[in-house]
């Protein structure tokens, strides 16, 4: 069984930055896809980024590229997402998600595995 623990989110002004890691438990993890999602209040979750098993292959949403930033530690169970220049419309939970397989999916669906997920509030 997969567990997945996010930490880092918080309350910043538009402009910061904020630091958001998922802690990872569980078997084959390293060769699984890992992604982060957000949902804010009132909205379906949404795809924010995705990285491949080996770190070779990223993919964003085009409302953050350019701004944040995934990466993972395989030797460490961590999935970071560096999150620069932060804007009112980022605000939302924010969820790491485990699959297996290659597909760096942006559908929610395609994810076995969820987070408790973590609050990020921008104020502008």
């Amino acid at each position: 069984q997969v567990q997945l623990v996010e930490s880092g989110g918080g309350l910043m002004q538009a402009g910061g930055s904020l630091r958001l890691s998922c802690a990872a438990s569980g078997p084959t993890l390293s060769r699984r896809v890992m992604g982060w999602f957000r949902q804010a209040p009132g909205k379906e979750r949404e795809f924010v980024a995705a990285i491949d098993s080996s770190s070779n292959v990223k993919n964003y949403a085009d409302s953050v590229k350019g701004r944040f930033t995934i990466s993972r530690d395989n030797a460490k169970n961590t999935v970071v997402l560096q999150m620069n220049s932060l804007k009112p419309e980022d605000t939302a939970v924010y969820y790491c998600a485990a699959r297996a397989g290659s597909w760096l999916s942006s559908i929610p669906r395609a994810y076995d595995y969820w987070g408790q997920g973590t609050q990020v509030t921008v104020s502008s």
